[in-house]
């Protein structure tokens, strides 16, 4: 008998609630439970009334594992539907990130050239630190983090991943 192992592959998922207390710790005790990895994890309120909310996760699986998270998933009571965005077609994934960066001397002006390599926003100065606000794919703050590391990073603060399908259906 030979096992197949099957390749992980990375999948965001637009998971859409009743936004009600205990909801986003049933979910992640999904997860947990059955040793799954959430990479990234975001919730927002969604409608007018608060009454239903969006969770956007990221993780890792193979799509055999996939398969039962996303049947798991959609068997949870306040759960109204799971989307696969990932498998669904093209969507757009953005992230934020405020990077707490030194500078001084030369340090300064070369945080400061970076920083508008990579579009990132000013949002607080002193003499002696800056923080600055990227937004964009996982690799282009990955990217930017790695740089500012080498000029003095201090400290780094994500959101996580959002995501959306791209057209005219929503997900």
């Amino acid at each position: 008998m030979h096992i197949r192992e099957e390749k992980a592959e990375r999948h965001t998922l637009a998971v859409i609630v009743d936004n009600e207390p205990g909801i986003l710790a049933r979910i992640a005790g999904l997860f947990t439970a059955r040793g799954y990895n959430i990479e990234s994890l975001t919730v927002s309120e969604i409608t007018a009334d608060k009454a239903v909310s969006r969770i956007t996760i990221v993780t890792s699986a193979s799509p055999a594992t996939l398969e039962q998270i996303v049947a798991q998933l959609d068997r949870l009571v306040p759960v109204h539907r799971v989307h696969d965005l990932t498998a669904e077609g093209d969507h757009v994934e953005r992230e934020l990130a405020l990077v707490k960066v030194r500078g001084v001397g030369d340090h300064r002006i070369e945080a400061l050239r970076l920083a508008e390599v990579y579009r990132a926003r000013v949002v607080d100065a002193t003499t002696s630190s800056f923080v600055f606000e990227v937004t964009g794919g996982i690799e282009k703050i990955d990217k930017f983090v790695e740089l500012m590391d080498e000029v003095g990073l201090i400290e780094v603060a994500r959101t996580g991943v959002v995501a959306i399908a791209r057209g005219k259906d929503a997900a």
